[in-house]
């Protein structure tokens, strides 16, 4: 039997132990606080990886990255994303797991007797799965932040401008932090289509909770209050405070046909 024949049939038919190794060393030479069961996930990977990567040195084929690695790395950057951890904290574990890897396959090869360029063939070659897993774990990290991101925004924006049912015909909108464009276009391709479909008569648009407004903004709240308007359904506002009614006025708005309340309280007796 050749040596490189020996140890590809090793490494295959013990994969478990390596693979426990790896990750055993991994967690002391690093200190890591992991769970029992995210060691358990890496040392299943890691089995199939090395299964693998051995019988692709046995069968003397180019050697190709498992499919299983590819998912398990993606499987990765989603907890990481899930559990609001940076990338930087898996990044971190790459130098130490090559150097796990390597300082394995070098025993091994001095055990089984590879020369040079088979010791050096096998080191490259796990190295090049390691490199695939961590440019797997870059793009997929990249890519479930952007949907993660996208997500909380869309939560952000409806908390920012939930529809409260405060009386048989009537909603109030409470608009809640800073009235950006993003909010305003949210209000108006969302909110606005969902307060129709309830058949109110009323709507108190209550600006007690925003931080700040600028002029533009100022424009299209008017806007806003137009489109309910054209739509049959009368607008009520209230909590404006001072400086908010300074912007409002230096924006050019005429607020005279407006019923305008300082408080929702107020304003909701006024429709009773």
């Amino acid at each position: 039997m050749s040596s490189l024949k020996g140890f590809s049939q090793y490494i295959s038919e013990n994969a478990d132990l390596l693979s426990a190794e790896v990750v055993e060393s991994v967690v002391q030479e690093m200190e890591l606080n992991i769970p029992e069961w995210e060691k358990e996930q890496a040392v299943c990977m890691y089995v199939e990886l090395i299964g693998f990567f051995g019988q692709s040195l046995l069968g003397g084929n180019r050697i190709e990255v498992p499919e299983s690695l590819i998912e398990w790395s993606k499987k990765n950057a989603e907890m990481q994303v899930a559990s609001g951890g940076k990338i930087s904290e898996i990044v971190i574990r790459y130098p130490v797991t090559r150097q796990i890897f390597s300082e394995i396959f070098t025993r091994l090869s001095l055990q089984f007797g590879l020369s040079v360029v088979e010791s050096a063939k096998s080191i490259k070659g796990i190295n090049a799965f390691l490199d695939v897993s961590l440019n797997e774990t870059f793009y997929a990290f990249e890519r479930f932040s952007e949907r993660y991101q996208a997500e909380k925004q869309v939560e952000l924006l409806n908390l920012s401008a939930p529809i409260v049912p405060v009386l048989e015909d009537v909603v109030v909108l409470p608009l809640v932090g800073v009235i950006d464009s993003y909010r305003i276009a949210h209000i108006l391709n969302n909110v606005i289509p969902r307060v129709a479909e309830k058949n109110v008569n009323h709507v108190v648009i209550d600006f007690s909770g925003v931080l700040t407004i600028d002029d533009h903004i100022a424009q299209s709240i008017q806007q806003i209050g137009g489109t309910f308007k054209l739509m049959g359904i009368h607008v009520v506002i209230a909590g404006l405070r001072p400086d908010l009614v300074q912007t409002i006025v230096h924006s050019g708005i005429d607020m005279l046909d407006a019923d305008v309340y300082a408080t929702v309280k107020q304003a909701l007796e006024s429709l009773k």
